[in-house]
Parts: structure tokens; C-alpha cells; sequence
């Protein structure tokens, strides 16, 4: 039986399966309520921390189970001042 090379990156059904995963350990990780003060749950935290930074360098994206408050995520503004529309000008530049 002849070996194959092992492929460099995940198929696409095994990153949907690989978020499916993730999203399910988020939830066993956000859903106890315990005490902000004891070790469980700032180890909880940083597995979280963890499983987020894995789920952005596997897919390429941030994780999409994140639930967002009802203002919802943090926008990027745009890179240039001058694309802002009311951006403020100050002695005739823009700030």
C-alpha cells in the first residue's frame, strides 16, 4: 500500500466540522455562570482566548457563533482620515 502525502490545509468539510466543534466548546466554555475571582474561571478565559485565535488562523476569519451585544461588533473605521465623512478639520487639515 502506497503512502500518500499528507495534505498542507483542511478540506472545506473538515473546517465546517472543525467550526461545529469549536462552536460547541465556546458554549461549554461561556455558559457556566462561576465567579469572575476563582481560578476556573480565568482559566475558562484563556482557553477561550485559545479556541478564538485557532478558529481565525484556521478559517481565516473571526469566529461568526460569537454572540454580539445588541450594539453589535466593533467596526473597523476606514484607513484613510480623509474617507471618514465628518471627519473634523482642524486649521484647514483633517484630524
Amino acid at each position: 500500500m502506497a503512502r500518500s502525502k499528507p495534505s498542507k490545509r483542511l478540506s472545506q468539510a473538515e473546517i465546517e466540522r472543525f467550526l461545529v466543534a469549536a462552536e460547541a466548546l465556546h458554549l461549554s466554555i461561556i455558559k457556566p455562570f462561576i465567579s469572575p475571582h476563582c481560578d476556573h474561571y480565568r482559566q475558562t478565559r484563556v482557553l477561550h482566548e485559545v479556541l478564538l485565535r485557532a478558529v481565525r488562523e484556521v478559517t481565516g476569519k473571526d469566529a461568526t457563533f460569537i454572540r454580539w451585544n445588541l450594539t453589535g461588533p466593533a467596526r473597523q473605521g476606514p484607513e484613510h482620515p480623509a474617507e471618514e465623512p465628518h471627519s473634523i478639520v482642524r486649521n484647514g487639515r483633517r484630524a
